[in-house]
Parts: C-alpha cells; structure tokens; sequence
C-alpha cells in the first residue's frame, strides 16, 4: 500500500486571499474587545470562516453581512473596519469569479 505525499507546492487562488482577510478581520475583532457587538461579531466570523461556508460561499455571504451590520451598528476601531472592507472586496471578487468558473 503507497502512501500520499504532500504537494511540494499550491495555486495560491483568491479564496486564500478571502480566507487571509478573513483571519485579519478576526484578529482585529479580538484585539479591540470592548465594543458593543464584539462577541456577536467574532462568533458570526467564526461561523464565516467553517467549512460548511467555505463549501458554500453564499452561506459565508450571509455571515458577513451580519458582521457587517454588527460592526456598522457601533463604534469600532479603524482598523476593524479598513479589514471588514477588505473582506467585502475580496468575498465580491470570489464570488464573481465562482459566477464566471474561474474556481
């Protein structure tokens, strides 16, 4: 019986760059604890970032834009709200590319 091996190397693709903002997002959210909506916030990222949503993307669609409305509802630091625009350009991105059979 062969064993796999591990790829030597990866196709870096926009759900990588999604999946990075994504993280950014989180860790900004976890770093300025304090804000009305914090814990909602980090738990709808959380539930952005599952594998039952990177399987379908209009679910992770969903989940950021009740992290959105969160976010938008109170005031947050500048750089949560510099990632959140970042995750809403590149889940844009992604899901035009997934309309158009680019992934």
């Amino acid at each position: 019986m062969g064993f796999d091996t591990e790829p030597t190397g990866y196709e870096k693709t926009i759900l990588s760059d999604l999946q990075g903002a994504w993280q950014c997002l989180r860790g900004e959210v976890a770093e300025n604890p304090g804000f009305n909506g914090w814990e909602r916030a980090i738990f709808h990222i959380d539930e952005a970032m599952s594998w039952e949503s990177v399987r379908n993307l209009r679910r992770m669609q969903r989940s950021l834009i009740l992290v959105r409305n969160i976010l938008q509802q109170t005031d947050v630091p500048d750089d949560v709200t510099e990632c959140l625009e970042a995750v809403s350009e590149l889940m844009d991105e992604t899901l035009e590319a997934l309309s158009s059979g680019e992934i």
